[in-house]
């Protein structure tokens, strides 16, 4: 299987945190989330919780936030593109 990626994926490890937060808007609460893994454009989430995954949202890893968009899922994993 040929899996040609634009970015390499490195599962965080270390003092890199496993962790996320989703946030929608100001109003709503932020969504935990788990880092599979992580690269230059993207992640691999699974989102916890039963509610909607929402397409666009900022996404905090650390001390970064990002703009993201979800781009593919799978039940309650996605990937998503900063």
């Amino acid at each position: 299987m040929n899996d040609k990626r634009r970015f390499v994926r490195v599962r965080p490890s270390g003092l890199v945190p496993r962790v996320g937060k989703i946030f929608v808007d100001p109003k709503s609460p932020a969504i935990e989330c788990q880092v599979i893994d992580v690269s230059a454009g993207g992640a691999c989430l699974y989102v916890a919780g039963n509610g909607p995954i929402p397409k666009r949202f900022t996404f905090l890893h650390g001390a970064v936030k990002k703009s993201s968009r979800v781009v593919w899922e799978k039940g309650r994993k996605i990937g998503i593109q900063f």
